[in-house]
């Protein structure tokens, strides 16, 4: 958080598991060979909850904006969640982001799933949150199309995370943050993918601790186009510009005729 404000970030955005992320086996009651219902009762809580509030403390000292996973308590007997908490510059919690789209060991064992999307704002510019595998379902990601960016957290998934990223940037024109621990930067360091694709910025791929910081600037040369033209015209595409241009023939009719 120091290092992001130096650099003069306005917000830092932290993978899945930076504070905390225990293990499937760990928390198993049938552990830790074997993988059974997680027993909540061996998490310290109080701990957590102490290092959430140096957290927000700092984030209210440095006046940066901090969005960080952790494990949300809830009521007993329900299982907590797997949480993006969104802490402003004043040091306050004003949201948190609960992962829905669980693995399924994830759901079947250790956390209750989240029930909707989050969406916040920090200086005009308008992130949603992601976490866990979300990387791997679209349609989460379509549903911040309107924003200006998502912020992702991960603490690791198969499949090509980066490249995904990518994909997700490019086909909704906005700016998306990858957030991945160090350990996986070989495969898929974390970054900050532009509206058109492109990676603007990206922490080394050496397994070392890094910052990646990026100006959102939407009149760059990497997003100007893709926010400009290409997110409109997407946007009036799916609205039915194309039912008047559609014709009545018999040769379009018939799937057979080739020639």
């Amino acid at each position: 958080m120091r290092e992001a404000s130096a650099q003069g970030a306005r917000i830092v955005h932290f993978p899945e598991g930076a504070i905390c992320f225990p293990s499937k086996f760990v928390m198993s009651v049938d552990g830790p060979d074997a993988v059974g219902p997680a027993d909540w009762d061996r998490c310290e809580w109080p701990v957590l909850q102490s290092e959430l509030a140096a957290i927000a403390e700092l984030a209210g000292e440095l006046r940066l904006w901090t969005v960080i996973a952790s494990v949300h308590r809830l009521t007993g007997p329900n299982r907590p969640h797997n949480s993006l908490y969104v802490i402003s510059d004043r040091g306050g919690v004003v949201t948190r982001y609960d992962e829905r789209l669980l693995s399924k060991t994830k759901v079947s064992y250790m956390y209750s799933p989240g029930v909707s999307p989050v969406t916040f704002e920090v200086d005009g510019v308008r992130f949603g949150c992601l976490l866990g595998m979300e990387i791997h379902y679209p349609e989460l990601w379509a549903e911040y199309e309107k924003l200006d960016g998502v912020l992702f957290s991960t603490s690791g998934t198969p499949g090509n995370t980066a490249a995904q990223a990518q994909g997700h940037a490019t086909v909704n024109s906005y700016w998306v943050s990858l957030s991945v621990p160090s350990q996986h930067s070989a495969t898929a360091p974390s970054g900050i993918v532009a509206p058109n694709g492109d990676w603007l910025a990206r922490c080394p791929a050496d397994d070392s601790p890094s910052v990646a910081v990026v100006n959102l600037d939407d009149s760059s040369e990497a997003a100007a186009d893709a926010v400009t033209y290409g997110r409109p015209w997407r946007r009036e595409a799916r609205a039915g510009i194309y039912t008047e241009h559609q014709v009545s023939d018999p040769r379009s009719e018939d799937r057979t005729a080739a020639f």
